[in-house]
Protein backbone atom coordinates (compact mmCIF):
# COMPACT_ATOMS: atom_id res chain seq x y z
CA UNK A 1 0.00 0.00 0.00
CA UNK A 2 1.43 3.49 -1.36
CA UNK A 3 1.44 5.90 1.58
CA UNK A 4 -0.27 9.54 0.87
CA UNK A 5 2.03 11.87 0.65
CA UNK A 6 0.83 15.03 1.90
CA UNK A 7 2.11 18.80 0.57
CA UNK A 8 1.10 21.90 2.98
CA UNK A 9 2.29 25.48 1.63
CA UNK A 10 2.71 28.30 3.67
CA UNK A 11 1.97 32.10 3.29
CA UNK A 12 2.21 33.07 -0.39
CA UNK A 13 1.11 37.08 0.03
CA UNK A 14 0.84 37.53 -3.41
CA UNK A 15 4.40 36.28 -4.37
CA UNK A 16 3.42 34.59 -7.87
CA UNK A 17 6.85 33.91 -9.37
CA UNK A 18 7.71 32.10 -6.13
CA UNK A 19 4.46 30.04 -6.02
CA UNK A 20 4.88 29.23 -9.78
CA UNK A 21 8.93 28.18 -8.53
CA UNK A 22 7.39 26.31 -5.93
CA UNK A 23 5.05 24.24 -7.67
CA UNK A 24 7.26 23.38 -10.22
CA UNK A 25 9.98 22.20 -7.60
CA UNK A 26 7.63 19.90 -5.35
CA UNK A 27 7.08 16.39 -7.18
CA UNK A 28 2.96 16.15 -6.54
CA UNK A 29 0.84 13.55 -7.83
CA UNK A 30 -2.25 15.12 -7.99
CA UNK A 31 -3.93 11.68 -7.85
CA UNK A 32 -2.26 10.26 -4.85
CA UNK A 33 -0.89 13.27 -2.84
CA UNK A 34 -2.77 15.82 -0.43
CA UNK A 35 -1.92 19.03 -1.08
CA UNK A 36 -2.82 22.08 1.28
CA UNK A 37 -2.75 25.77 1.58
CA UNK A 38 -2.47 27.56 4.80
CA UNK A 39 -3.83 30.65 4.24
CA UNK A 40 -2.67 34.47 3.11
CA UNK A 41 -2.30 34.07 -0.25
CA UNK A 42 -2.60 37.91 -0.86
CA UNK A 43 -1.53 41.20 -0.04
CA UNK A 44 1.59 43.24 0.88
CA UNK A 45 3.35 41.05 -2.07
CA UNK A 46 2.54 42.87 -5.94
CA UNK A 47 0.53 39.61 -7.73
CA UNK A 48 -2.38 38.69 -5.21
CA UNK A 49 -4.54 38.59 -8.29
CA UNK A 50 -2.40 36.47 -9.91
CA UNK A 51 -1.88 33.93 -6.86
CA UNK A 52 -5.83 33.98 -6.93
CA UNK A 53 -6.61 33.09 -9.95
CA UNK A 54 -3.84 30.44 -10.01
CA UNK A 55 -5.09 28.87 -7.19
CA UNK A 56 -9.08 29.00 -8.46
CA UNK A 57 -7.83 27.50 -12.00
CA UNK A 58 -5.95 24.41 -9.87
CA UNK A 59 -8.73 23.77 -7.60
CA UNK A 60 -11.04 23.56 -10.69
CA UNK A 61 -8.47 20.61 -12.03
CA UNK A 62 -7.81 18.55 -8.61
CA UNK A 63 -9.90 17.31 -5.84
CA UNK A 64 -7.15 16.47 -3.67
CA UNK A 65 -6.45 20.17 -2.40
CA UNK A 66 -7.28 21.52 0.52
CA UNK A 67 -7.46 25.77 0.53
CA UNK A 68 -7.69 27.26 4.54
CA UNK A 69 -8.69 30.90 5.31
CA UNK A 70 -6.20 33.21 6.21
CA UNK A 71 -6.61 36.23 8.50
CA UNK A 72 -5.96 38.38 5.29
CA UNK A 73 -8.74 36.49 3.80
CA UNK A 74 -10.96 37.26 6.02
CA UNK A 75 -10.03 41.02 6.21
CA UNK A 76 -10.48 41.06 2.67
CA UNK A 77 -14.32 39.20 3.09
CA UNK A 78 -14.48 42.50 5.86
CA UNK A 79 -13.26 45.13 3.35
CA UNK A 80 -15.60 44.06 0.70
CA UNK A 81 -18.53 43.95 3.09
CA UNK A 82 -17.66 47.08 4.41
CA UNK A 83 -17.45 45.65 7.72
CA UNK A 84 -14.04 46.81 8.10
CA UNK A 85 -11.85 48.46 5.54
CA UNK A 86 -9.30 50.74 7.29
CA UNK A 87 -7.99 47.22 8.63
CA UNK A 88 -7.52 45.65 5.34
CA UNK A 89 -5.48 48.66 3.93
CA UNK A 90 -3.88 49.34 7.39
CA UNK A 91 -2.41 45.54 6.89
CA UNK A 92 -1.33 45.78 2.89
CA UNK A 93 -4.61 45.22 1.52
CA UNK A 94 -3.99 48.76 -0.66
CA UNK A 95 -1.56 45.84 -2.84
CA UNK A 96 -3.96 43.38 -3.47
CA UNK A 97 -6.08 46.56 -4.39
CA UNK A 98 -3.78 47.67 -7.08
CA UNK A 99 -3.28 44.26 -8.43
CA UNK A 100 -6.99 43.84 -9.67
CA UNK A 101 -7.06 47.39 -10.98
CA UNK A 102 -3.87 46.37 -13.27
CA UNK A 103 -5.82 43.36 -14.34
CA UNK A 104 -8.20 45.71 -15.52
CA UNK A 105 -10.83 45.06 -12.61
CA UNK A 106 -12.18 48.62 -11.09
CA UNK A 107 -12.79 48.82 -7.39
CA UNK A 108 -16.46 48.82 -6.82
CA UNK A 109 -18.55 47.77 -4.20
CA UNK A 110 -17.66 44.38 -5.03
CA UNK A 111 -14.09 44.12 -5.29
CA UNK A 112 -13.50 40.70 -6.40
CA UNK A 113 -15.04 38.60 -9.38
CA UNK A 114 -18.00 36.22 -8.88
CA UNK A 115 -15.37 32.96 -9.13
CA UNK A 116 -12.77 34.87 -6.14
CA UNK A 117 -15.86 35.52 -3.95
CA UNK A 118 -16.74 32.16 -4.29
CA UNK A 119 -13.65 31.16 -3.63
CA UNK A 120 -13.30 33.11 -0.65
CA UNK A 121 -16.44 31.51 1.11
CA UNK A 122 -15.40 28.18 0.12
CA UNK A 123 -11.88 28.07 2.35
CA UNK A 124 -11.40 25.75 5.73
CA UNK A 125 -10.30 27.03 9.35
CA UNK A 126 -8.73 23.66 9.66
CA UNK A 127 -8.16 20.44 8.01
CA UNK A 128 -7.31 17.12 9.93
CA UNK A 129 -5.65 13.98 8.81
CA UNK A 130 -5.02 11.00 11.53
CA UNK A 131 -1.45 12.40 12.06
CA UNK A 132 -1.65 16.04 11.31
CA UNK A 133 -4.22 19.26 11.98
CA UNK A 134 -3.68 21.67 9.11
CA UNK A 135 -4.13 25.71 10.29
CA UNK A 136 -3.21 29.16 9.31
CA UNK A 137 -2.20 30.79 12.61
CA UNK A 138 -2.25 27.94 15.55
CA UNK A 139 -4.58 26.91 18.36
CA UNK A 140 -5.82 27.90 21.53
CA UNK A 141 -4.48 25.12 24.40
CA UNK A 142 -6.81 22.60 26.17
CA UNK A 143 -9.45 23.35 23.92
CA UNK A 144 -10.85 20.73 21.75
CA UNK A 145 -10.50 21.43 17.99
CA UNK A 146 -14.07 21.88 17.07
CA UNK A 147 -14.12 23.79 19.31
CA UNK A 148 -11.73 26.65 18.90
CA UNK A 149 -12.78 29.95 17.49
CA UNK A 150 -12.46 31.51 14.36
CA UNK A 151 -10.41 34.36 15.70
CA UNK A 152 -7.27 31.98 17.41
CA UNK A 153 -7.26 29.54 13.95
CA UNK A 154 -7.11 33.10 12.23
CA UNK A 155 -4.92 34.92 14.36
CA UNK A 156 -3.16 33.60 17.60
CA UNK A 157 0.52 34.20 17.47
CA UNK A 158 2.37 33.65 20.08
CA UNK A 159 1.15 31.96 23.02
CA UNK A 160 0.89 29.17 20.39
CA UNK A 161 4.09 29.51 18.80
CA UNK A 162 5.86 29.23 22.18
CA UNK A 163 3.25 26.77 23.71
CA UNK A 164 4.92 22.77 24.23
CA UNK A 165 1.25 21.76 24.90
CA UNK A 166 0.27 18.47 23.21
CA UNK A 167 -2.89 19.15 20.87
CA UNK A 168 -3.08 15.68 20.00
CA UNK A 169 -1.99 15.83 16.84
CA UNK A 170 0.79 17.81 15.46
CA UNK A 171 -0.46 21.12 14.19
CA UNK A 172 1.36 22.34 10.82
CA UNK A 173 0.59 26.59 10.94
CA UNK A 174 1.56 29.41 8.90
CA UNK A 175 0.89 32.87 9.82
CA UNK A 176 3.84 33.81 11.85
CA UNK A 177 7.17 34.39 9.77
CA UNK A 178 10.12 32.48 10.64
CA UNK A 179 13.59 33.07 9.76
CA UNK A 180 13.75 28.95 8.63
CA UNK A 181 10.76 26.31 9.33
CA UNK A 182 10.32 25.83 12.98
CA UNK A 183 10.05 21.71 13.47
CA UNK A 184 8.93 21.05 17.04
CA UNK A 185 7.55 17.71 18.60
CA UNK A 186 4.25 19.64 18.75
CA UNK A 187 4.38 21.99 15.83
CA UNK A 188 5.61 22.69 12.45
CA UNK A 189 5.82 26.53 11.17
CA UNK A 190 6.08 26.87 7.56
CA UNK A 191 5.66 30.60 6.97
CA UNK A 192 9.36 31.99 6.11
CA UNK A 193 8.81 35.66 5.11
CA UNK A 194 8.44 35.01 1.15
CA UNK A 195 6.95 38.73 1.12
CA UNK A 196 9.73 40.28 2.80
CA UNK A 197 12.25 39.05 0.68
CA UNK A 198 12.33 35.71 2.23
CA UNK A 199 11.41 32.26 1.40
CA UNK A 200 8.64 30.31 0.29
CA UNK A 201 8.23 26.91 2.00
CA UNK A 202 6.84 23.56 1.65
CA UNK A 203 6.91 20.95 3.99
CA UNK A 204 6.46 17.17 2.53
CA UNK A 205 4.41 15.03 5.41
CA UNK A 206 5.47 12.47 6.95
CA UNK A 207 8.70 12.62 5.54
CA UNK A 208 9.33 15.84 6.89
CA UNK A 209 11.00 17.09 3.50
CA UNK A 210 11.31 20.90 3.13
CA UNK A 211 10.88 22.52 -0.15
CA UNK A 212 12.28 26.64 -0.23
CA UNK A 213 12.53 29.02 -2.99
Amino acid sequence: MVMEKIFAVGDIHGCFDKLIELMDTIDVDFDMDRLIFLGDYIDRGPESYNVMEYLIELKSRHNNIVFLKGNHEEMLENYISGTDRLAYLANGGHTTIDSYINAGITPKKNLLPEDHVNFLKSLDLFYETDNYIFVHAGLREKIPLKKQVPEDLLWIRRSFVKSSYDFGKRVVFGHTPLPEPLVQNNKIGIDTGAVYGKKLTCVELPALNFYSV
